[in-house]
């Protein structure tokens, strides 16, 4: 079992140890089981700087707790409070340290008067802010669904709904390089959004489409909303259906709401929403929601970016050879695009084609994702320039390949973005 799982079992029992003085040397064995994770945390903290004031304290009194620095922790939780006094969270471990001063306590929130559901709920996002602090992942790796992004994509958002964790990337660099993360809260019902109502937050590559001013929004949505682009293409043509997808703030009486607390949405306090919006660029910025990461050492993500840039290059050099049959053999026979499936856009293409002496292909603001919830699927997005004898266009466009059972991977969808 992760070292997290235990953190408020022991922190309960710190606490009476510190007012009872029995069991100090069983709880010291147990807690030998978090020591890595807690170091872990400091040194996450100390090198990348990515937490906030407000995390930072709660971060800190948990880890004041687990060494038994009783009265340091109760310190920082009492300002805590006082800072952010609508964090409910905060507000039920500082109540239970100052019961834990003249009584003993039995569990987290006990003698709070709050319902079991919602201690539970509270519980769960203690661990999970822990749980990164504990374990996010080293300097340098990179997720890989960000196979490739034109530097013209400033940033990259990926949410994690498995941890609770919203990324901010850069793109400029050599490696996309992490500047921010935020805990944030996803639907009720989990992962995998299928139909319209079920309360569970998509997987998937998404676009922001728009930003809507808290003046324009009811309380509940806090200082804004970034709507998406859900259902896209991919979802359409799964069958999925739905709205109003958005990352968005907490109403003005809540500093932070549980991990599984919305209806789809990927909520955020408002101060973490409000330090988001400087990396967030209407219609550009991609927003990558996935169930939990699987983080590459950079020499591995070169690999696989090469991999796949270099499929793309390949689709690119046979179109322009003209020869209609090595083209045809990326698309898959379960291919669809607009209203045509795979035997349709192959007789269209060879009808096309008889009347070129050359096309010339040039892509640009290329972006390639490893698709989210989909094994085996990527995203391609890309600004074309088509150039042949008696035609020229300039269109964005939108790939989906897919690898199949024979091991090559073929466009199984192509649109425009």
């Amino acid at each position: 079992m992760k070292p997290g799982i235990y953190l408020f079992h022991l922190i309960r029992n710190l606490v009476i140890c510190r007012i009872s003085n029995t069991g100090i040397t069983l709880l010291l064995a147990l807690l030998l089981s978090s020591i890595n994770a807690s170091v872990m945390a400091q040194n996450h903290t100390t090198e990348h700087q990515h937490i906030n004031e407000i995390e930072g304290l709660l971060i800190k009194a948990l880890n004041d707790l687990q060494h038994q620095r009783i009265d340091v922790a109760l310190q920082n939780m009492e300002t805590l409070v006082n800072k952010k006094p609508h964090f409910k969270l905060a507000q039920l471990i500082y109540a239970d340290l100052l019961q834990a001063r003249t009584q003993g306590i039995s569990n987290f929130g006990a003698n709070s008067g709050v319902s079991k559901k919602i201690v539970t709920a509270l519980r769960e996002e203690a661990r999970q802010r822990w749980r990164h602090h504990a374990s996010s992942p080293k300097a340098g790796k990179v997720p890989n669904n960000l196979l490739y992004t034109d530097k013209k994509y400033k940033h990259i958002i990926v949410v994690d709904l498995k941890t609770s964790r919203l990324y901010v990337f850069d793109s400029r660099s050599t490696y996309p390089r992490i500047i921010n993360d935020y805990y944030i809260s996803s639907g009720k019902k989990g992962a995998v959004k299928k139909k319209q109502g079920d309360k569970k937050t998509p997987l998937g590559v998404y676009y922001v489409t728009k930003h809507i001013p808290d003046k324009k929004l009811p309380d509940f949505y806090g200082t804004g909303a970034y709507p998406i682009n859900y259902p896209n293409d991919w979802d359409k043509r799964l069958g999925k259906t739905g709205y109003g997808i958005w990352l968005h703030g907490t109403p003005t009486d809540t500093y932070s709401r549980p991990p599984l607390a919305s209806d789809g949405c990927v909520a955020m306090s408002n101060p973490d929403f409000s330090a988001l919006k400087p990396f967030v660029e209407v219609g550009k910025t991609p927003v990558v929601i996935t169930n939990g990461i699987d983080w590459l050492e950079q020499d591995e993500w070169l690999e696989e970016q090469k991999t796949f840039s270099s499929l793309l290059k390949q689709w690119e050099q046979d179109w322009e050879s003209l020869k209609t049959s090595r083209y045809l053999a990326h698309y898959s026979k379960s291919f669809k695009g607009g209203n045509k499936n795979y035997w349709s856009w192959a007789k269209h293409k060879k009808r096309v084609n008889k009347h070129k002496t050359f096309i010339k292909i040039d892509l640009s603001d290329i972006s390639m994702y490893r698709y989210p919830g989909a094994k085996d699927t990527i995203v391609i997005n890309f600004k074309q320039k088509y150039k042949s004898n008696n035609f020229k266009q300039v269109a964005n466009k939108r790939q989906y390949w897919h690898r199949e059972k024979d091991g090559n991977w073929r466009i199984i969808y192509e649109g425009p973005a």
